[in-house]
């Protein structure tokens, strides 16, 4: 049902853009503050960004496997249910719905009320407002339709690399010569593998969003073709940028000024091109932040949509009632957003990231093991791109993803089992739900 009423609209371009736009947005600019703080060197940022990004790849590449098998509305959902059954289809749904897309809303959100605050020296106490209307504004250009969301991010993909080239490039030029030793070194009484592990799980909010594209795969033109390209070619892309934007920050500022300074990014700026140009810049990472949030805004309103395709969650007669002119989920966009400002009055974005990080690479986790079990339970299933080197890199992905997990439980253990309690709560909304439908 839900294939045939969404209009398939995304072009490879479309889709590129949504790999890009979604994952380069806060993270590159505002996440160094806490790498660079838990990677206690120099040499150990530029590793920890290097293998987040290595790790990243491995992850997309096999999710893409399925993603092009499995090329519904809904993406990771349809995967996870399709191997597993329904009710993990569900919870995986049900914490993109509650926790991940909402929270990466709220803490992009806030990201942006908070330099807008800064660039313009505006009163702290618009903080939470402004943060309000970036994330409904976001949500009402996705109302416009698919075809306006997806040009936007198109647009805002060019628009958010303007400054990110300009830094890379002015500052490999310019700097002010920071000397840095490339060899990872281990500070104070902490071990390589504490300090590596905290700086590693610090980037792996800049590298997220990779897994949302094939949300989209049912309205894209040739989703078996142009997805694993768009998902390769954008993480390769982003990695690439990743370490050189990285290495350009460490360039130009003493390694002490960027340990736990959100405004590093600014005042890199500031630095490279004067007051007046940092402040151009500054903007463009504004736009920058704006197309991520459009990112995960498109992406993230199919989710809700899908479940209520299948009857899967309550209300779902209202949260697949698509407009008539633009035939996007409309009400599925107002609960996500509704969600996302309830977190913007009660997180941080540290706290709202790390979470979201948490919770979505459990089921990660179990994409990449779905890759094992449909090849052996399913050998004839059409599978119009294969992860290459197999079993290697989706074996990397796993142990990646598993050593993810086991370092948020013992760092983070209180995060870990809110993050765990949100979703556990969506078994007794899905057993109600599928005893309301039996019966029906």
């Amino acid at each position: 049902m839900g294939e045939e009423k969404l209009r398939k609209e995304i072009s490879l371009l479309g889709a590129f853009s949504t790999v890009m736009g979604t994952v380069i947005g806060a993270g590159v600019f505002f996440k160094v503050a806490t790498v660079t703080k838990e990677a206690g060197s120099p040499g150990m940022t530029l590793l920890a960004w290097a293998l987040g990004g290595v790790l990243t790849l491995c992850a997309g590449l096999t999710s893409a496997e399925l993603a092009t098998a499995i090329p519904k509305t809904g993406g990771a959902v349809k995967y996870i249910e399709y191997t597993y059954g329904k009710i993990w289809g569900f919870l995986l749904g049900w914490a993109q719905m509650m926790i991940y897309f909402p929270a990466n809303i709220a803490a992009l959100s806030i990201i942006f009320s908070t330099q807008l605050i800064n660039l313009f020296q505006l009163d702290v106490t618009y903080l939470l407002p402004i943060a309000m209307v970036v994330g409904f504004s976001i949500t009402c250009i996705n109302l416009l339709g698919t075809k306006v969301a997806s040009r936007f991010q198109s647009v805002a993909l060019v628009l958010k690399l303007i400054p990110i080239l300009l830094i890379i490039v002015v500052g490999l030029f310019k700097g002010s010569g920071e000397t840095i030793s490339l060899i990872p070194q281990t500070t104070g009484d902490r071990s390589f593998l504490a300090q590596f592990s905290g700086a590693l799980f610090a980037t792996l909010f800049a590298y997220d969003g990779w897994l949302g594209v094939g949300a989209v795969a049912g309205e894209m033109k040739n989703p078996e073709k142009d997805l694993p390209k768009a998902i390769f070619s954008g993480l390769f892309f982003i990695t690439c940028v990743y370490v050189v934007i990285n290495f350009v920050f460490l360039k130009t500022l003493p390694f002490e000024s960027i340990v736990g300074n959100v405004n590093a990014a600014s005042d890199v700026a500031n630095k490279l091109f004067g007051d007046f140009g940092g402040k151009l810049v500054t903007i463009g990472i504004l736009l920058s932040v704006y197309g991520a949030l459009n990112g995960y805004t498109m992406t993230g309103i199919r989710v809700p949509y899908a479940l209520a395709e299948e009857e899967l969650i309550l209300g779902s007669k209202q949260l697949k009632k698509l407009s008539k002119q633009t035939k996007v989920p409309y009400v599925a966009a107002l609960v996500q957003v509704g969600i996302a400002m309830v977190m913007m009055s009660l997180g941080s974005f540290d706290l709202l990231t790390d979470m979201l990080v948490f919770v979505i690479w459990i089921f990660s986790v179990m994409i990449f093991v779905a890759v094992f079990i449909l090849r052996k339970r399913e050998p004839e299933l059409n599978r119009p791109y294969k992860v290459p080197l197999y079993p290697v890199i989706p074996i990397i992905a796993i142990v990646g993803g598993i050593f993810i997990l086991a370092v948020t439980i013992i760092t983070q253990f209180k995060l870990a089992i809110v993050g765990i309690g949100i979703t556990l709560l969506g078994v007794p909304v899905y057993l109600i739900q599928a005893k309301k439908v039996k019966k029906d």
